[in-house]
């Protein structure tokens, strides 16, 4: 892998800079027991994960489109006779971890402020817009980004985009990210590169069965590790 020619190294946000799947898991688990008296908490999660790829076009990603889906399920679910107190209760659950204080994750702090002297720092992230600069404010990490990407989707046609407004090659452009799916692979489909940060959970519509094997691919246990070749 050369990465010589790099000019931009993005980051991904969540579960790359900062807990997040984590928080969707302790919700999602306390909603499976709230229907459980409808359907065992297995098969709520299952058919929450279905609510939510089917309406990924229509509210996107993020915490509020996760609490739309969760009313959803549970009104489907319960054929119509779920209680309002279990509604406010998904409301309110969902206000919480909007609230969420923001947790750094390992190596954060070390990684940003040597690769700021090399190279133009970049946030490319999907989700809710006011929620995920809410979340850059509140890490305090805003500061070392030249500019900050929030898309609707990951694909090669958003990446194509942002490296067009960056005004550099694709072969300049290096993703770091936590999801195989939307940060590595349509990066290096068209021509870039992409360093892999696993998270330990991996939402259900992330995750993918496959093993990459590509020049312009490199996967790491911790974030620092990227240090070693940058």
């Amino acid at each position: 892998m050369s990465l010589k020619n790099i000019k931009v190294v993005a980051f991904d946000a969540d579960d790359t800079l900062w807990h997040n799947e984590s928080y969707f898991q302790e919700v999602e688990h306390k909603f499976c027991a709230l229907l459980e008296e409808y359907l065992p908490q297995h098969t709520v999660e299952r058919e929450l994960l279905k609510t939510e790829i089917d309406n990924i076009s229509l509210y996107g990603y993020g915490i509020k489109a996760f609490m739309l889906s969760m009313i959803e399920t549970a009104i489907r679910i319960s054929d119509s006779t779920i209680r309002v107190t279990v509604i406010e209760k998904i409301i309110e659950l969902g206000k919480e971890m909007l609230d969420k204080p923001i947790d750094k994750l390992e190596g954060v702090d070390e990684v940003l402020p040597a690769l700021k002297e090399k190279y133009r720092l970049v946030v490319a992230t999907k989700g809710d817009l006011l929620d995920q600069e809410r979340k850059l404010k509140k890490s305090g990490l805003e500061h070392y980004f030249h500019h900050t990407e929030i898309m609707s989707e990951k694909a090669e046609a958003d990446y194509v985009k942002l490296i067009k407004h960056l005004d550099i090659q694709p072969s300049e452009f290096l993703m770091v990210g936590n999801s195989l799916k939307s940060d590595v692979l349509p990066v290096i489909s068209i021509g870039g590169h992409g360093f892999h940060v696993p998270y330990h959970i991996t939402w259900g519509h992330e995750k993918i069965e496959k093993t990459i094997e590509h020049r312009n691919f490199k996967e790491f246990k911790k974030l620092t590790e990227i240090l070693e070749y940058l």
